[in-house]
């Protein structure tokens, strides 16, 4: 417990540093000056990924794997830039749609037995400091619902401000907090499950072949209680953007319908990554 303190706490020092001193990232020896990401962001397609999309297989229940908590979990992420040309303070108006879904492809007619929702509209603004790109944060209005009725229906709103920072070319840190509009009837108390704030960090090998994640979502209330997420991938071939990959996932709220219940998932799969950094 102590020792989970001192990494939280590593990364927030480290989060202060970096927009104090201005380090920034680079690809190879070309460092991102504010030119060259403000015509990267100008000439960059509308459409494009948002967070991971992955296709990834395994048990909900580590300890008991039968054929009904084990499952396929997917997700498809994608965004498209509105604006053609930067908005006030820098800013880019984007839309965003993020659908998961967990399938149990075991079960007799297969059954996909929980979709989420989440779409969204925002700005993000890119970071610099001292002429040097450091980031971005983004300002978001969501909406999660999982598109049941009655008893099994389950849906909240927020309004979310989260970051990005680049500490140097092989490691990313995030956070994201967020404030609740809950209009679900059937869910009420989901902040005691899916939390009010997250952060984490991203972390790479020079050639970007190999990577690894940790997100933290803090659950309501003054206890040490977290929802964790770890990843790890690994790049097959050089010059593609497809991983093999693993995530574990370890808490509550993974998806809306049974967010109250909680999970020890183990998944293996592949992913597809965002060109630059994922959202989560």
């Amino acid at each position: 417990m102590r020792l989970f303190k001192r990494v939280i706490l590593c990364v927030i020092v480290m989060l202060t540093t970096i927009v104090v001193n201005g380090q920034i990232t680079s690809i190879g020896n070309a460092p991102f000056d504010s030119d060259s990401v403000r015509r990267a962001f100008d000439n960059q397609p509308h459409f494009s990924l948002y967070k991971d999309n992955y296709f990834i297989f395994g048990p909900s229940k580590i300890t008991h794997p039968t054929a009904r908590n084990t499952d396929v979990k997917f997700q498809l992420s994608i965004s498209q830039r509105l604006t053609n040309s930067t908005l006030p303070w820098g800013t880019h108006l984007y839309l965003f749609y993020t659908q998961k879904c967990f399938w149990n492809i075991l079960q007799e007619s297969m059954p996909m037995t929980d979709l989420n929702f989440n779409p969204g509209i925002g700005l993000a603004k890119p970071l610099f400091v001292k002429n040097r790109y450091i980031g971005k944060i983004m300002l978001t209005l969501e909406h999660e619902s999982n598109g049941k009725s009655q008893l099994d229906s389950r849906s909240w709103n927020k309004i979310s401000f989260g970051a990005n920072i680049m500490i140097d070319n092989n490691l990313i840190v995030h956070g994201k907090f967020w404030i609740p509009i809950i209009d679900g009837e059937n869910n009420q108390d989901i902040l005691n499950y899916s939390g009010l704030w997250q952060g984490g960090f991203t972390a790479s090998t020079h050639d970007k072949r190999f990577g690894l994640s940790m997100m933290f979502t803090k659950r309501a209330g003054w206890n040490f209680n977290y929802n964790i997420v770890a990843e790890l991938n690994y790049r097959v071939f050089k010059n593609e953007n497809q991983y093999l990959f693993l995530q574990y996932y370890n808490g509550y709220g993974e998806g809306l319908l049974d967010y109250n219940e909680h999970h020890s998932a183990l998944r293996l799969g592949i992913v597809i990554k965002p060109k630059f950094f994922s959202e989560y």
